[in-house]
């Protein structure tokens, strides 16, 4: 059910955009153009084929946005909250529903659930919005018609992790500014913590005593992985001058920070991607298949299974039998999760990549950053999407689609049921290593 939510809403968008007054009048969208950028809005991903800024007309622009928001929060919890407003009541197959699309959330009170997501959401966006706006209308003396458009739809898609912008280049144009980077950095890092964690920050912010394993791990990697990928990119692009190296100091900071955060699923630039260098590019696409927190806007595998087999590791480093974190055992089910999880989004990964390198002549490491990009629902690209012959682009919605729904869940739902085995075979120990 989830997936066919998915495919539904993906499909009615690809119907709107493909529509004439979704389009400005010089455009001729093709209809594989629709349907890509509809997967790319459900899917929060921000990859695009054509100039957003352009192609779409106003119509077209609050489409995109309707289904950012709505791929944002998620299909099946949208709409057990429409449900809620209409009936007043649940049924089990309806709560069960929702709670199967956000991983993490329990089939207990959805309604509650349903409007603590929704009101914390829109109050971020909100809040982001503002700040935005007056910004726009301040600085850049946009009309307070132009201010609101730009600011609302870049706080959408910023706490969305879409990295849709209504700007042909993209946030170039605003690389030197903090008070335009820095609320959009805030919306997509709290977007992409999770419903789970924000949830439990509301509640217990003072009490960290009472968080869980998942609010520890989420805030814990997000924090270190945030510094380790501005350092990275700092170091490596210092000297670029086709990306840091014409800046103040001040500005190269930021602008490390501000990829450091879009890079990990939300996807904005404010240089050309196309100009980092390799290797800025392979440890990009590591920060993008990790991703962020599970049962949010974020992609990727999220932290929490790469945290888990960091773990792991280095409980069997040790010698050690049980594996620890933050105080409290795991559960060694959540070992299997995590493996299951990294292997299978490891071999979409590949697949894909070697599917592009048959059917392009492109070099290996500008496919490979395509496809993380996608994957891990984030739209960062260096510039050859729209290039792309139509079987790339198909491979790519693809990639945008299982990396939402996450292949865990996408093979769950195929199979429909799990097998229980009533025996145990022999055990035995292979070599490893």
């Amino acid at each position: 059910m989830v997936v066919l939510g998915f495919l539904g809403a993906i499909l009615l968008a690809s119907v709107l955009l493909a529509m004439p007054f979704a389009q400005a009048p010089a455009a001729n969208v093709s209809p594989l153009d629709a349907a890509f950028t509809a997967v790319s809005a459900v899917a929060v991903t921000g990859h695009v084929v054509v100039d957003t800024a352009t192609v779409w007309s106003g119509a077209g622009l609050v489409i995109i946005l309707l289904f950012i928001q709505l791929g944002g929060l998620g299909v099946m919890l949208v709409a057990s909250l429409i449900g809620m407003t209409i009936v007043r009541r649940y049924s089990l197959r309806s709560r069960t529903l929702a709670g199967t699309e956000n991983r993490g959330v329990t089939t207990g009170d959805v309604a509650r659930l349903a409007k603590g997501i929704l009101i914390t959401a829109l109050a971020i966006e909100a809040a982001v919005a503002l700040v935005l706006t007056l910004r726009f209308r301040l600085q850049y003396d946009d009309s307070w018609g132009e201010a609101i458009g730009h600011g609302v739809f870049l706080a959408i898609s910023s706490f969305n992790n879409a990295g849709f912008a209504p700007f042909s280049d993209n946030m170039m144009g605003f690389a030197s500014d903090p008070f335009v980077l820095l609320p959009m950095c805030v919306a997509t890092i709290l977007g992409g913590l999770g419903f789970p964690v924000l949830l439990q920050l509301r509640r217990e912010f003072g009490r960290p005593l009472h968080w869980t394993m998942n609010t520890n791990i989420v805030l814990a990697m997000t924090a270190l992985l945030l510094f380790l990928g501005t350092a990275y990119i700092a170091v490596l692009e210092w000297s670029n001058p086709e990306t840091l190296g014409s800046m103040s100091v001040a500005d190269r900071l930021l602008t490390a920070f501000f990829h450091a955060v879009q890079v990990r699923t939300s996807g904005f630039n404010s240089v050309d991607i196309g100009q980092l260098t390799s290797e800025t590019w392979l440890g990009m696409d590591v920060l993008m298949f990790i991703g962020g927190g599970p049962a949010g806007t974020a992609g990727g595998i999220k932290v929490t299974t790469f945290a888990v087999l960091l773990f792991i590791i280095l409980t069997e480093l040790r010698g050690e039998g049980a594996v620890n974190i933050f105080g409290k055992r795991l559960s060694r089910a959540v070992h299997r999760e995590a493996i299951t999880i990294s292997l299978l989004s490891l071999g979409a990964v590949m697949t894909a990549t070697i599917a592009l390198m048959m059917i392009t002549h492109l070099d290996l490491d500008v496919l490979l950053f395509e496809v993380v990009s996608a994957f891990g629902t984030v739209g960062l690209s260096t510039g050859i999407t729209a290039d792309l012959p139509d079987a790339g682009k198909v491979i790519l919605m693809i990639l945008m689609f299982l990396g939402r729904l996450g292949p865990l869940t996408l093979g769950t739902a195929l199979v429909l049921r799990q097998r229980r085995v009533l025996y145990e075979l022999p055990k035995e120990r292979p070599v490893i290593g």
